[in-house]
């Protein structure tokens, strides 16, 4: 738990009063209303979809709600544009880290300090101050920031987000994607930062582990505030936010195991199949044939049937057939009709003259 204590007779940083935030014609959040306190670290946990990522855009000025309004230190600033609102002190880490991965890590720190450029002196001392946070950044200030590991790059994302020196940090999703060491690692450090006196607002999927370092929490469901108090009072009555964290769902109960003296039970075997009995009495003769072996299975072969020399050469004669070109018939040659020659004609003319000589004799 974070040793800062709000301070009851003080006004709260951030003022979030009963806002609606659509996406288009979906309505995402639904009359949320939240305080946080100068040097508080407040979690703002829930199941996905429940709307924290909402919350937070809605606050850096990302997305404006229709009903409601949000204050910075007593100044609305729900009508801001965001480059404003990151003017007034707030900073926000999205989610997903959003470096500039084909940039070095020191220009993606100069890109965090760029509402403040014209003041090098405080550039640099807020640069010595995260490499002495996180020195492996020291390490790699010349290196293009997409080349470096996922636990580096949040690394960076946090340096880049605090060098200005916010009045409010909100961080959304810490732990993302990174291995258990560089979360516990990272989480250290934000108590660090929330104890030097950085009020912070936290999104976290891993509930207990906000609650550790959170002093407040408010437990978002389906666009809504459904519960809100200490972290501690929070995190004593786990069974409340699991249950609204997941919907209600209680854990089933674990099953007892089996008692030692108590025999095993053998598997029950499967039921037999059910036998047809409406068929017609052909296919009964022919079932009860096949039962008895009276008509010999068939024989499978792998691959594929090899054909008898006889079929195979029916087979290449037809191919060779259908490919050869077909002959065009010659058309038939006319008779020409016999000439009469002179010769004949003397020939015949003389028969006829001794036929007649004859009949006449």
């Amino acid at each position: 738990m974070a040793s800062t204590a709000r301070d009851l007779a003080a006004d709260p940083i951030l003022r979030v009063e009963g806002i609606d935030v659509y996406y288009g014609h979906v309505q995402a959040l639904r009359g949320v209303s939240l305080e946080i306190y100068p040097g508080e670290l407040v979690a703002l946990v829930g199941a996905n979809g429940a709307g924290k990522t909402t919350t937070l855009r809605a606050i850096s000025g990302l997305l404006k709600p229709v009903v409601g309004h949000i204050t910075l230190d007593g100044q609305r600033i729900d009508t801001l544009p965001p480059e404003k609102v990151v003017g007034l002190g707030v900073s926000h880490l999205p989610e997903g880290r959003g470096i500039f991965p084909t940039l070095t890590v020191f220009e993606n720190l100069q890109m965090g300090f760029y509402t403040k450029r014209s003041d090098r002196k405080a550039f640099n001392h807020g640069v010595e101050q995260m490499v002495e946070l996180f020195p492996r950044l020291g390490e790699r200030m010349q290196q293009a920031a997409g080349t470096m590991s996922g636990g580096e790059q949040q690394m960076l994302a946090l340096a880049r987000a605090l060098l200005p020196g916010p009045r409010l940090l909100m961080i959304d999703e810490l732990s993302l994607g990174l291995a258990p060491v560089i979360v516990q690692m990272l989480f250290e450090r934000l108590k660090e930062i929330n104890e030097a006196g950085t009020t912070v607002l936290l999104v976290e999927q891993y509930v207990n582990l906000a609650l550790q370092v959170a002093d407040r929490a408010y437990v978002l469901e389906k666009g809504g505030v459904a519960l809100s108090g200490t972290a501690e009072d929070l995190a004593r009555d786990s069974e409340i936010v699991r249950s609204s964290y997941l919907g209600g769902h209680a854990p089933a109960p674990a099953a007892e195991p089996a008692s030692a003296t108590e025999p095993a039970r053998a598997a029950e075997p499967l039921p037999a199949p059910s036998v047809v009995t409406d068929r017609d009495e052909p296919e009964q003769r022919f079932l009860r044939a096949v039962e008895s072996e009276r008509i010999p299975a068939t024989k499978v072969t792998s691959g594929p049937r090899k054909k008898s020399p006889a079929k195979k050469t029916a087979a290449k004669t037809k191919a060779a057939a259908e490919k050869a070109p077909a002959k065009k018939k010659a058309p038939a040659k006319k008779k020409a009709p016999a000439k009469k020659t002179a010769a004949s004609g003397t020939r015949s003319a003389a028969a006829k003259k001794s036929a007649t000589t004859t009949k006449e004799g």
